[in-house]
């Protein structure tokens, strides 16, 4: 197998194109699965009738095929990019939910009962104690989900979208390899680089975990 290198150069602009928009839509998703499996597992986690079902519920909606998300999504939001980032970020709150849902139970009892004692609200203790101290596993996840979501939005080009995914309808299709391995390598880079970036992050927030180190 063979690349011809006149190709990649002579579609530089179209490669950093369909990179740019594959990077948008994989981070798109991941927001939104932060904004919604947040909340929800504050909620499982102080409600345990309720911890169950959520995380039943993500594990079902995880188990749906990509194609059939995607299909399923068409008649609601169409052949856009609003249909990427949906299916995507149903399949962000599998891996969301439960690391941040871990995260909190992680925090130990006595941190929270001090923070009691002192008078600390349960919002403030939520957000200056239990998340802070459950950033870890809740950034695992969040590598989980980038990562993942950067492997799936390839998939969406099933409804004339998926970023770098075009590349592989479009190297298939012409039996011509080039796009393909270009496609696969640009998508292995985003990966890597967003995970190694995510870490970075992990290691500014927690600067106790260093100072413990």
């Amino acid at each position: 197998m063979t690349i011809d290198w006149s190709w990649i150069s002579g579609h530089t602009d179209d490669l950093t194109t369909l990179t740019i928009s594959h990077l948008q839509a994989a981070l798109s998703a991941v927001f939104f699965g932060l904004l919604i499996s947040l909340p929800l597992a504050v909620v499982a986690h102080r409600v345990r009738p309720l911890r169950g079902f959520l995380l039943g519920l993500s594990n079902v909606l995880f188990t749906i095929p990509s194609i059939a998300i995607f299909v399923l999504l068409l008649p609601v939001s169409g052949l856009t990019r609003t249909t990427t980032v949906i299916g995507l970020t149903v399949y962000t709150l599998v891996v969301l939910l439960r690391n941040t849902v871990e995260g909190l139970d992680s925090v130990p009892a006595k941190t929270k009962e001090a923070a009691k004692a002192m008078g600390t609200r349960p919002l403030r203790t939520l957000l200056t104690v239990e998340l802070p101290l459950a950033l870890p596993v809740i950034i695992a996840g969040v590598r989980i989900a980038t990562v993942m979501s950067i492997s799936l939005v390839s998939v969406a080009t099933y409804i004339g979208d998926g970023g770098l995914g075009q590349l592989f309808t479009d190297g298939f299709q012409r039996d011509f390899p080039t796009p393909v391995i270009a496609g696969v390598v640009l998508t292995l880079l985003l990966a890597v680089i967003a995970d190694a970036l995510l870490v970075a992050l992990q290691y500014v927030l927690t600067p106790w975990r260093r100072r413990r180190a």
